[in-house]
């Protein structure tokens, strides 16, 4: 088992503690409503990308039992911890690769990621990887977020900077920042059938939501790896991040502020 990334691959967000905290708050009842009705309570789930693990511990509470995969140790230990501090006993983590999942053919009902894909050099064989994890009839369900169809208001062009500017750090690091439009054809493309196809939309407009977003980037924009990322790689001086930050600090102060995107979700069935 490895948990090596391919040549050319890096995770644009990183694990800021203001990125991990944000991740945190994510829940199976939002992120992965799509999937619910069709859990089978004796089901065996796969949960890949599984983060500081909220998202499998609510899956967990649904089904038979469910093994969060991450690479990175970090969120591993974190989710560890959690289900623990939970008293869930029927959700394990493990720490490996999407490209190389350590299972043997058929092991799961249902294979599920969220996020994930956008940071894939090769989504397709990642999704190859899980049609082999799972039983003939199982069920694949995948989430990711579609940077491309972003609005906001008021509109500020040093936003709509800070939108190009992740776009090329993403595909610089492999990843597909407008995910969400190609989930589809990457899942017909690995050899699932039957995809139900649908979408979700996020919305920023309380002020706690403002707060959560703009806050969030406010710091990761200056603070995390996408920073280093983007000034690494001659994208960005830091001068034009904190520019970038300051843009996120005033969007998030303004009482109309405005802020939605769309996720694209499939269901699909292994044959």
């Amino acid at each position: 088992m490895t948990t090596e990334r391919p040549e050319g691959e890096r995770y644009t967000h990183g694990y800021h503690q203001a990125i991990v905290s944000s991740y945190a708050l994510r829940t199976a009842e939002e992120c992965a409503a799509f999937l619910l009705p069709h859990l089978p309570a004796d089901a065996v789930v796969l949960d890949m990308g599984s983060g500081p693990g909220t998202i499998t511990a609510g899956l967990a509470r649904r089904v038979g039992r469910v093994i969060g995969l991450d690479a990175s140790e970090e969120m591993v230990e974190q989710s560890r911890r959690l289900v623990q501090g939970r008293g869930i006993d029927n959700a394990t983590f493990v720490l490996g690769s999407a490209y190389d999942l350590p299972w043997s053919d058929g092991y799961f009902d249902v294979v599920y990621a969220h996020q994930l894909l956008q940071h894939l050099v090769d989504p397709v064989r990642a999704l190859r990887e899980a049609r082999r994890v799972l039983r003939p009839g199982g069920l694949l369900a995948v989430r990711d977020a579609d940077y491309g169809t972003m609005v906001h208001a008021p509109t500020d062009p040093t936003l709509a900077r800070w939108l190009d500017l992740y776009h090329k750090v993403t595909a610089a690091n492999g990843g597909e920042a407008d995910a969400g439009r190609f989930v589809l054809s990457w899942v017909v493309r690995a050899g699932f059938k039957d995809p139900i196809v649908s979408t979700r939309t996020t919305t920023y407009a309380t002020v706690e939501e403002r707060v959560a977003w703009g806050g969030l980037w406010e710091v990761r924009v200056i603070a995390s790896d996408f920073a280093d990322h983007a000034t690494k790689n001659g994208f960005a001086t830091r001068a034009e991040l904190e520019k970038i930050s300051d843009a996120f600090r005033r969007w998030t102060d303004q009482p109309d502020a405005f802020w939605a995107f769309l996720h694209g979700e499939v269901l699909a069935v292994r044959p």
